[in-house]
């Protein structure tokens, strides 16, 4: 079992950066990683994941403003969001899983943290 713990979560306004960190109780070298997000009313949405490698997928919607990374000496996930926008209102999760894939669909998670929330006004 890995235990993830994530921070950085904040009211900003549109337009503007937050950075989310994702601390892994394991090391994060062989961890396929992944940041989801929910608001009320809708399904978790997977915006990206990073592979053992340090491979990055993302999801269209956050393409060209969000970046991730993971620092394996501090076994940390990051995620650099700007260009903040309202719709990216949500509470961020980060999860993961071992094994070389990964699947930005939540049910292939089994170690998730509590969430941090992100709000973006306008």
């Amino acid at each position: 079992q890995v235990q993830l713990v994530e921070s950085g979560g904040d009211s900003v306004q549109a337009g503007g950066s937050l950075r989310l960190s994702c601390r892994a109780s394991v090391s994060t070298t062989e961890l396929c990683m992944a940041w989801f997000r929910h608001t009320p009313g809708n399904e978790r949405e997977g915006i990206v994941t990073i592979r053992y490698d340090g491979r990055t997928s993302y999801v269209d919607s956050v393409k060209g403003r969000f970046t991730s990374s993971k620092d394996n000496h501090e076994n940390i996930f990051y995620l650099q969001m700007s260009s903040l926008k309202p719709e990216d209102t949500a509470m961020y999760y980060c999860a993961a899983r071992g094994g070389r894939t990964c699947p930005l669909v939540p049910d292939e998670y089994d170690n998730w943290g509590q969430g941090t929330q992100v709000t973006v006004s306008s």
